[in-house]
C-alpha cells in the first residue's frame, strides 16, 4: 500500500510544540521548500507630474499602496516627492526623517535655516540634508518648487530614525547652479570611451568621495543626450528614480512602456528593468537620477550590464 508523502513545500508554518516561555513561544520555523516563495508586488513603472500652479506643500510621490508597504514610498527604499513654498514671511517646517535627502531646486529661490547652517538656494541649485527636524523652507519674492529624494522607506522598513545630528554620516552640501555649470563645461571639454554610460555628472561630498556616493545607500547622477542621441539599453539592480529637467522630444523606453518625457516629471525605473532614454529634438537634453545604487554597490550587486552594443 503506498503512502501519500506530503512535500516539504506544501508544509505550513510551524509553531514551537511545547514552548516553555513566551519568547519561546514566539519562534516559528519555515523550510528550504517554502521560506523563498515569498511574492512581493513589483515595482510599477510610473510617471508624476509637479502639482498645480497655486498648490502648496509637500507632495509626495506616493505607491505605497502598490508596493504593499504601509508607509510612503516611491520604490521599496525611495520616497520622491515636490515641495511647493509660497513666497513670504512663513517658512515652511520640515523634518528628513531619513539619512540624508537630495533637493534640486527647479524654479525660484529661497532660504533653508533649522538643523544646520543656513543658507539661501536659487534656482538649479543642488542641495543634501542630513536627517534631523526643525528645517525651515522659507520661499523667496516668487516662492519656490523643489523636487527632493531621501531615503525614508529604508528607515521605515526596520523602524529606525536617523542618527543624531552629531553622528550623521554626511554633512549639509550645497551646489549652486554656477558650480553645476562649471562642472558641466569640464565634463563636455573631454572625451569618452564606448564603455562610458554617456556624459554625466555625479555628485558626491567630502564624507562620501571614497564611495563616490551623496549619501551611503544614494547616488546622484545628473546625465544628458545631445539631440538625436540615445543612452542604450541597459539594467542595473538599484531602483532609479528621475527628474525631467529639460528635454523636448524625449521619451525613456522601460521594459515595455514608452514614457514621453514631461517638464518636471519625476520617471520610476523598477529594479532590474532593461531602460534607455531617447532624444529625438534639437536641444540638448538633462535629468537627473537618484538611485539606491550606494547600497548596492556597497552589497556587489548592482548588476549594471548594457543590453546593445555601442
Amino acid at each position: 500500500m503506498n503512502e501519500t508523502v506530503t512535500d516539504m513545500a506544501e508544509l505550513p508554518m510551524q509553531h514551537p510544540g511545547a514552548p516553555a516561555s513566551a519568547a519561546q513561544a514566539r519562534a516559528r520555523f519555515f523550510n528550504s521548500g517554502n521560506a523563498f516563495n515569498v511574492k512581493l508586488p513589483e515595482v510599477p513603472a510610473r510617471l508624476f507630474s509637479p502639482p498645480p500652479e497655486g498648490q502648496f506643500g509637500v507632495f509626495d510621490c506616493n505607491q505605497s499602496e502598490a508596493l504593499g508597504s504601509g508607509f510612503a514610498a516611491t520604490t521599496p527604499l525611495m520616497l520622491a516627492r515636490y515641495v511647493r513654498i509660497a513666497p513670504g514671511d512663513m517658512p515652511l517646517p520640515l523634518d528628513v526623517r531619513a539619512t540624508g535627502a537630495v533637493w534640486y531646486v527647479i524654479s525660484g529661490s529661497g532660504r533653508l535655516d533649522g538643523a544646520f547652517d543656513g543658507f539661501e538656494f536659487g534656482a538649479g541649485d543642488v542641495f543634501l540634508l542630513p536627517g534631523a527636524t526643525g528645517y525651515r523652507l522659507a520661499g523667496g519674492p516668487e516662492g519656490a518648487l523643489l523636487w527632493s529624494v531621501g531615503n525614508e522607506p529604508q528607515l521605515a522598513f526596520e523602524r529606525a530614525e536617523p542618527a543624531p545630528v552629531v553622528d550623521a554620516s554626511i554633512d549639509v552640501v550645497h551646489y549652486p547652479a554656477a558650480e553645476i555649470e562649471r562642472q558641466f563645461a569640464t565634463i563636455f571639454s573631454t572625451g569618452t570611451r564606448d564603455e562610458t554610460s554617456g556624459r554625466a555628472l555625479i555628485f558626491s561630498s567630502d564624507r562620501q568621495a571614497a564611495a563616490r556616493n551623496l549619501t551611503p545607500t544614494l547616488t546622484l547622477s545628473f546625465n544628458t543626450l545631445s539631440p538625436g542621441t540615445w543612452q542604450r539599453s541597459h539594467r542595473h539592480n538599484s531602483a532609479a528614480v528621475t527628474l525631467v529637467v529639460q528635454g523636448e522630444g524625449c521619451h525613456s523606453v522601460v521594459g515595455d512602456a514608452h514614457c514621453p518625457w514631461e517638464p518636471w516629471a519625476t520617471l520610476v525605473t523598477p529594479p532590474g528593468a532593461p531602460h534607455s532614454h531617447h532624444n529625438t529634438g534639437a536641444y540638448g537634453a538633462r535629468f537627473l537620477i537618484v538611485q539606491d545604487g550606494g547600497l548596492h554597490y556597497h552589497a556587489r550587486t548592482m548588476g549594471f550590464a548594457f543590453l546593445e552594443a555601442a
